[in-house]
């Protein structure tokens, strides 16, 4: 079930072979992102924590705006140097949802109606890890609709690059970035999920 085996993320503009594991694997990993998404949408904190492997690393860089050419190496900061939005693994998502779910977050009481929308899934590559698991790299865009109390409303887009891992109980998130289309942040909070 080995699409592409890469040791590196697929270089852009790669298209895997479209052989019958590309077209039984791309639907599965399709409804997964979906799924997450209902999950979120449904406020179901704790089970969507649950998507996420022990080791996992979510990342949101922040965006800068820097000359032209340097794009590759300077826009967007990187994981474990400087800031960034998000940096964390899954005791810190937990500790995330533990917050949110005691009702007196000074940010999300009343809780935010969110939607999200994912779109444009592309299969990237898939691997066998270290330990036998298939992994795949898949890319995704995302639109997240946030209303809160009763006028503020905000919206994020943007790219999200994962890693999948089958595991025992499913497809699971190893790795997730996620890079907004924005470098200023215009909501007054990022309680959102990604």
């Amino acid at each position: 079930m080995i699409i592409q085996e890469t040791t590196e993320e697929a270089p852009a503009g790669y298209r895997p072979a479209r052989d019958d594991t590309y077209y039984h694997l791309r639907p599965d990993l399709e409804d997964f992102l979906y799924r997450e998404a209902e999950l979120l949408d449904s406020r179901s904190f704790k089970a969507w924590l649950d998507l996420f492997t022990e080791d996992v690393k979510y990342f949101m860089p922040i965006r800068r705006n820097v000359k032209f050419g340097q794009h590759s190496d300077r826009e967007n900061t990187r994981s474990g140097e400087g800031i960034s939005w998000f940096d964390e693994d899954k005791w810190t998502l937990g500790k995330r949802v533990d917050q949110i779910l005691t009702g007196v977050h000074y940010a999300e009481e009343p809780l935010s109606r969110v939607c999200h929308m994912v779109s444009n899934v592309q299969l990237l590559a898939t691997r066998k890890n270290e330990d036998g698991q298939l992994e795949a790299e898949v890319r995704s865009r995302f639109l997240v609709y946030q209303n809160r109390v009763e006028y503020e409303t905000y919206t994020f887009v943007g790219k999200r690059t994962d890693l999948l891992r089958l595991t025992d109980e499913g497809w699971r998130i190893a790795r997730r970035e996620i890079i907004l289309d924005q470098n200023v942040l215009l909501a007054k909070n990022l309680t959102a999920f990604f």
